[in-house]
């Protein structure tokens, strides 16, 4: 009997839903035309970061095609390194040319950072590492600054343009949240994308993804990502002068190496907190 009452409220309920989309067929269509743009939208998204990412790993293949021709075993040897063997091999290849052939070493080199940057795709470190065993120090920081700011610039665009307005549409309370939070701090936003950058408390792809979110102004998102980067891209650039001698990538990190880091996250936060103090002390 309970089950036979409780199956006659479940069809009178949905009867009244029915009669109530039928008593106002003015919001069920709005919610349909509600629903079918939020699906367009997100599929739109899709299709142009697809698009993009099309171009990108067409330029890619490109670069590749036009390599020095080189014998079948060093050939093979030219990928994207997944573990420190694949960046010794790749390291030993390219310092083998890179002098024959500078420019053609120097443009792959600089492409494929920036397109593991930009798409986030792991195998940026040992790149890093890869410059200090290929390059005069100085230039293998600048070129690892350089990389890693328009690679993560590039994908800030990318969450500008496909994921911001998709936040916005399903959290906007959330992103109104955040970006309020960011106006508080704008004064000192490129001294905590320096901080964040120097230390591993939020993964780089989620600090490119978030930026464009919370309203991020791309010109402070590149300088602090150029300057943020540079403390760790020295320790991996030193370790890459020894490559031969390391066995994974943790290697190139040493308890001197992390306490330098701490020392420059803590100085690159340092003038927030001495405004922030001299200002309750003028109030």
């Amino acid at each position: 009997m309970a089950r036979k009452r409780r199956d006659r409220r479940e069809a009178d309920g949905l009867s009244s839903a029915h009669e109530e989309m039928k008593a106002n067929p003015v919001d069920s269509q709005v919610v349909k035309e509600a629903h079918h743009a939020a699906g367009g939208s997100a599929r739109m998204s899709l299709l142009i970061l697809l698009a993009i990412f099309t171009c990108s790993a067409s330029v890619m293949y490109l670069v590749y095609r036009n390599f020095p021709e080189l014998p079948d075993d060093e050939m093979e040897k030219i990928k994207i390194p997944k573990d420190m063997d694949d960046a010794k091999a790749l390291g030993i290849v390219l310092s083998k040319y890179k002098d024959t052939y500078y420019s053609q070493v120097l443009v792959a080199y600089f492409a494929t950072y920036v397109f593991l940057q930009t798409f986030a795709i792991p195998g940026s470190i040992f790149l890093s590492i890869l410059s200090g065993y290929l390059y005069p120090f100085p230039l293998a920081l600048f070129l690892v600054c350089l990389c890693s700011g328009l690679g993560a610039s590039f994908c800030y665009m990318l969450s500008y343009l496909v994921g911001r307005p998709m936040v916005y549409k399903y959290l906007t309370e959330r992103a109104q949240k955040w970006s309020q939070q960011v106006d508080k701090h704008r004064d000192h936003l490129i001294n905590y994308i320096i901080f964040l950058r120097i230390t591993p408390f939020l993964p780089n792809w989620f600090i490119n993804i978030t930026s464009p979110v919370i309203n991020v102004p791309l010109g402070v998102f590149f300088i602090g990502t150029f300057l943020g980067v540079a403390p760790p891209s020295f320790v991996a650039i030193n370790a890459g002068t020894t490559l031969y001698k390391l066995t994974t990538a943790g290697e190139a990190v040493s308890w001197n190496s992390l306490a330098v880091l701490g020392v420059l996250a803590v100085l690159s936060i340092l003038p927030v907190c001495f405004q922030k103090k001299l200002q309750q002390k003028l109030e």
